[in-house]
């Protein structure tokens, strides 16, 4: 490195066991998640563990072991989810960590406002380019801000994290300690074990509503990668999403994706993170057709409804009759977070010619249980409210709820159900006077 910067970069050069010394009780850590988890300066961390008191991890969803979590880290470390994700949610559900609701476009002002001061944030970079700046890579939207917010930064250096463009860069001189680390970045495939047909009926009736021209939020999932086999005919679509997943690259290559009818950000391909697999990230690397922007930005609203027919395709655990949208919760049981939902939901309902989707199965447990519901359950979060909701989406059609009134919507509901339940919902719906 004969760089003015190497000198700088190599006194900051340390192991992970050094690094996390720097971390006293009570402190406060940020953990970079998806699939950038730093897992080397993670270990290091739970290793050090016993020695430790009240220390507070903040993190949305995180891939990968979940060690920090365990029995017996009680009292030493305790996680903060922002988002639940499965290796968090045992813990959440038996109150040995904590669940902060909250909108993921106002996530990183958590941080940034000081409403949570952080201490310590652990993050994972890719090597600096020639003038010394290293790119946050495939997780750049929720970490650049609560990074800046930090006391201390701590960085895990990877040759193989890719250098993602747009708003997702810091220089060495911001670093306090830096760990290189060579191993390869967890990864998310789409949908394993295929697609069925559940999922396919439901995606052709989603591809109706999607116009050409149209910028897409892309999520991941069963529902989403089925959307996208069905979009091949489309013209000109474009992308500005939280996340998106490899599926695009497809996209892309077959010329359905330009952006080049975009209002905002016309040519580009805008998100905050990503989560898919080694294809996506060598083919993200150095691309500058993809910008990473901070979360509290792609998220926005009031941004967001900037792009003329911009859709959003979220999912659901129940929809009540009335069109209250659960997404968060089984009951009072938490069960993930809120996300970005209502963030697109609301920027898409903002904007020019722009289709807002909940898109659900009918039914849960092996058509034991309608997701179509006269009520949502005791407790149960409402993500989406009826007054947000615009088109709600299941394998027998489309719900169009925007405007219409709550015997409309529970008819039109009704019409999306399971054959087996449409006449137990109608009797339910006439009793509460919805019909």
């Amino acid at each position: 490195m004969a760089h003015s910067w190497s000198r700088i970069y190599e006194s900051k050069v340390t192991t992970a066991e050094e690094a996390v010394k720097v971390i006293r009780p009570g402190d406060r850590i940020f953990l970079t998640g998806n699939c950038s988890v730093p897992r080397v300066l993670l270990e290091a961390l739970v290793n050090r563990g016993p020695e430790l008191e009240n220390v507070e991890i903040c993190h949305a969803l995180t891939l990968g072991a979940s060690d920090y979590v365990e029995p017996d880290m009680e009292g030493h470390i305790r996680v903060n989810a922002l988002f639940i994700g499965p290796n968090v949610r045992k813990a959440v559900q038996e109150g040995r960590a904590d669940y902060t609701p909250n909108l993921l476009s106002e996530f990183p002002l958590l941080f940034s406002r000081g409403i949570l001061p952080l201490d310590v944030a652990f993050v994972h970079l890719s090597p600096p380019d020639e003038h010394g700046f290293c790119s946050y890579g495939i997780e750049t939207g929720l970490t650049k801000t609560p990074a800046e917010s930090a006391k201390t930064i701590i960085a895990e250096i990877n040759p193989n994290m890719p250098r993602c463009l747009g708003d997702s860069f810091v220089h060495v001189s911001r670093l306090d300690h830096i760990v290189r680390v060579d191993y390869p970045l967890l990864e998310l495939p789409m949908t394993e074990g295929g697609l069925t047909d559940l999922h396919v009926r439901i995606a052709e009736y989603i591809a109706d509503l999607i116009p050409d021209e149209a910028t897409m939020q892309m999520g991941i999932g069963a529902i989403p990668d089925a959307v996208l086999q069905f979009l091949y005919d489309k013209k000109d679509l474009g992308i500005h999403t939280e996340l998106f997943s490899d599926s695009v690259i497809d996209l892309v290559e077959a010329g359905v994706v330009t952006s080049a009818r975009k209002t905002l950000h016309p040519g580009k391909i805008i998100a905050g993170f990503m989560l898919g697999t080694k294809r996506l990230y060598k083919w993200v690397h150095d691309n500058p057709l993809i910008e990473l922007h901070r979360t509290e930005y792609i998220n926005d609203p009031f941004v967001i409804a900037q792009n003329r027919r911009q859709v959003a395709i979220n999912s659901a655990i129940e929809i009540d009759l009335t069109g209250q949208v659960c997404a968060d919760s089984i009951g009072p049981k938490l069960y993930s977070g809120v996300g970005g939902q209502l963030d697109f939901v609301y920027g898409a309902s903002r904007s020019e010619g722009g289709v807002p989707i909940i898109a659900l199965p009918s039914t849960a447990k092996g058509d034991q249980i309608s997701r179509i519901v006269p009520m949502l359950k005791q407790g149960a979060g409402v993500v989406t409210t009826r007054n947000h909701v615009h088109y709600v989406v299941t394998e027998y059609g489309v719900a169009e709820l925007y405007g219409k009134t709550i015997r409309q919507r529970a008819q039109a509901l009704i019409r999306t159900a399971h054959p087996k339940f449409r006449e137990e919902l109608t009797r339910a719906a006439k009793k509460l006077h919805y019909l």
